[in-house]
């Protein structure tokens, strides 16, 4: 038979779960709280040990429980696939969680608000991924919507798409924003050519792209910052 172990099958100085109670989630370590959700081991390996390999793996950090497939997780010794669809949902939760605590920080005229709302949701991202966000008349944020995945291409991201997002939430303005898997966001020849095309798209129909920001790893590439949102 195997044997299973629990959290309060660990020594005192080990329990995540009372160390959370007694001090607060705060003072676990990472590997203390993956242990806490993951709760039990496997034959000769605790729940921490468990936790611990996640962490080891690849990116060697939390950022684990976004980069890693279920698959993936699944392959470690003592993660099933109830676990690591557990896992899955705690990673959501967190981009979630982040996503509407910036939620009142974001302004029209502020890049690095809006690199940081969005900044969760793309940058682990392993395709590029082309959102319009949308403000009304008073910078207010309306909603945003996904145009694309897969290369940003000015051939195939379709000025008609964005439009008609921006035209169904009667939107003033329009950010555009897509990630760089890379992690750099430094912009493309074609990163520049959708941005003219939307730019001169928008002046026809009296919809303002107010700027495109590119989302690298914890960094961003902001067109208005840069001075590069101008008609010929």
């Amino acid at each position: 038979m195997n044997q299973h172990f629990t959290v309060k099958e660990l020594p005192e100085s080990e329990k995540p779960y009372e160390k959370c109670l007694r001090f607060g989630a705060g003072h676990l370590s990472d590997a203390e709280l993956l242990a806490v959700i993951i709760r039990t081991g496997t034959a000769g390996r605790q729940s921490i040990e468990v936790a611990q390999e996640i962490l080891n793996y690849k990116e060697k950090s939390l950022l684990n429980l976004y980069r890693l497939s279920i698959k993936e997780l699944k392959s470690i010794p003592g993660i099933g696939e109830v676990k690591a669809v557990q896992l899955k949902c705690l990673a959501e939760i967190t981009r979630r969680l982040t996503k509407a605590t910036r939620a009142r920080e974001v302004s029209l005229n502020s890049a690095a608000s809006v690199a940081a709302y969005y900044m969760e949701e793309l940058r682990h991202e392993n395709k590029e991924k082309l959102i319009v966000s949308m403000y009304d008349s008073q910078c207010v944020l309306l909603g945003d919507e996904v145009i694309s995945v897969g290369t940003v291409n000015a051939s195939l991201v379709s000025p008609r798409e964005v439009f008609l997002s921006a035209l169904a939430k009667q939107a003033v303005h329009i950010i555009l924003l897509h990630n760089h898997p890379s992690g750099v966001p430094q912009p493309s020849v074609q990163d520049k050519l959708v941005t003219k095309r939307i730019l001169e798209g928008g002046e026809l129909i009296g919809i303002h792209l107010s700027d495109h920001i590119i989302i690298g790893d914890n960094q961003y590439f902001s067109f208005k910052e840069e001075h590069l949102l101008h008609l010929p």
